[in-house]
């Protein structure tokens, strides 16, 4: 039952950056010049649902442990907060200088995040790793659009 409630909070996160991101991606982020490397917009869909899957279970796992109020708890808040965050600013606000600025903490607060995770439940760690990695990527993808667009 609690896995449950922690695929639902980690979706409704998922839904409400999506809320965010959709309304821009034609025609604002389709007129902005990418670099090569930037991945099909079909592939964020995917690629997102697996992440948020990954988070919801490492958060459960983690919050069998330790209960709801605690560091590791407030950090995965903080992490999925500073996610939707990321989306109304690079997306809702149209800005991907705010969102390159925004990213670096989200970046921090995965960092935080995974290895506190990982000094309770190594398996819970290993499932933010591909989180950590992505979002990395994204940043180098925000920065390279920042840098290419101001």
């Amino acid at each position: 039952m609690r896995l449950t409630l922690f695929f639902a909070i980690c979706f409704f996160a998922a839904w409400l950056g999506s809320r965010f991101t959709r309304p821009s991606l034609a025609p604002w982020y389709a007129s902005l010049a990418k670099p090569f490397w930037t991945p099909p917009n079909w592939v964020f869909g995917p690629a997102w649902t697996i992440l948020f899957a990954l988070m919801a279970i490492a958060g459960w796992l983690v919050w069998r442990q330790t209960g709801y109020l605690t560091l590791p708890m407030v950090l995965f808040a903080l992490q999925l907060v500073l996610n939707v965050a990321w989306s109304w600013l690079f997306f809702g606000m149209q800005s991907p200088a705010a969102g390159m600025l925004e990213i670096v903490f989200l970046w921090l607060a995965i960092l935080a995040t995974t290895i506190v995770f990982w000094r309770l439940n190594h398996v819970a760690g290993w499932l933010f790793v591909p989180y950590l990695a992505w979002v990395a990527y994204a940043a180098s993808l925000n920065f390279a659009i920042w840098r290419m667009n101001a």
